[in-house]
């Protein structure tokens, strides 16, 4: 089976890449993986998703904006940083953004603060928004409903609730604002992703997105198991086909939808170049 599958949440400037990336981007073409998202969620972080973006042009894009466990060094040096690197058309996304309040690494006003910043930049830049939220769904949906309702400030457009997790009153909310939803090997854990497999199959087929969050998820399902735990792109064939037998779909229509969600969600190109130049 010939597969093109778009990762929309990749973390390559993780320093376990470093060593390897060549190979890694083998592996991913190798399994079907055309195109890739690489997330930005500081603000090194995202100089540094861009560069690799521009490395690798056609076929590797990024994210800029600051992850809420980094909302504490949001201030307006790094908003003008964020409005540069959006100003590049390889960034195609404001993010990773959102609250999170299971871990509180940042203080939830300075969460709050950084949020609202980043939902505006995206009302400002035009593009859309790659969201992250945990114990903290109330609070994230009154700041989209607020930047939605008010007038004279534009309106945020698409958003992704990247790694979704949650459970069915928080992903109908999700689905009933018009958002996508991005699913992770986190539907593959056995211990915490089985309410996972039931609810993805409400996600419409135009509003279903994948991706791995490389290296952090590695499905633990994959067989043979990789010794060193960490988890890459060309595992996004795997979560595929275990998102298409939840959802009672061939692979191949499962791929082929969520592949041109993302592309629409993100405004990719159908024909990308080779992901892995020899």
């Amino acid at each position: 089976m010939t597969l093109q599958l778009v990762d929309i949440g990749a973390n390559l400037t993780h320093e376990s890449f470093m060593h390897d990336l060549d190979g890694v981007l083998a592996r991913a073409q190798a399994h079907g993986v055309a195109q890739l998202v690489v997330t930005g969620a500081s603000a090194q972080g995202s100089r540094d998703a861009l560069a690799l973006a521009q490395a690798h042009a056609g076929v590797m894009y990024a994210t800029a904006g600051v992850h809420p466990h980094h909302a504490s060094d949001f201030d307006a040096e790094t908003e003008a940083l964020l409005r540069e690197l959006h100003a590049r058309p390889e960034v195609v996304a404001v993010g990773e953004t959102g609250l999170d309040y299971n871990r509180n690494f940042s203080p939830r006003a300075a969460q709050l603060f950084a949020f609202e910043r980043q939902l505006q930049l995206a009302i400002d830049c035009g593009k859309p928004l790659f969201l992250h939220q945990r114990d903290a769904h109330a609070d994230l949906i009154a700041c989209m409903d607020g930047m939605l309702n008010q007038s004279g400030r534009g309106r945020v457009g698409r958003a992704v609730v990247h790694c979704f997790t949650g459970d069915k009153a928080e992903l109908f909310g999700y689905l009933d604002r018009d958002f996508y939803i991005g699913v992770t090997g986190w539907i593959c854990d056995e211990r915490r992703g089985l309410h996972l497999r039931e609810l993805v199959k409400s996600i419409p087929a135009d509003r279903l997105m994948l991706e791995t969050d490389a290296p952090y998820l590695l499905p633990r399902d994959v067989k043979p198991m990789p010794a060193h735990r960490r988890n890459e792109p060309m595992y996004l064939a795997h979560i595929c086909a275990e998102v298409a037998r939840d959802r009672g779909e061939d692979m191949a229509v499962t791929a082929a939808n969520a592949t041109a969600a993302a592309r629409a969600f993100f405004d990719l190109p159908r024909y990308p170049a080779a992901i892995h130049k020899e």
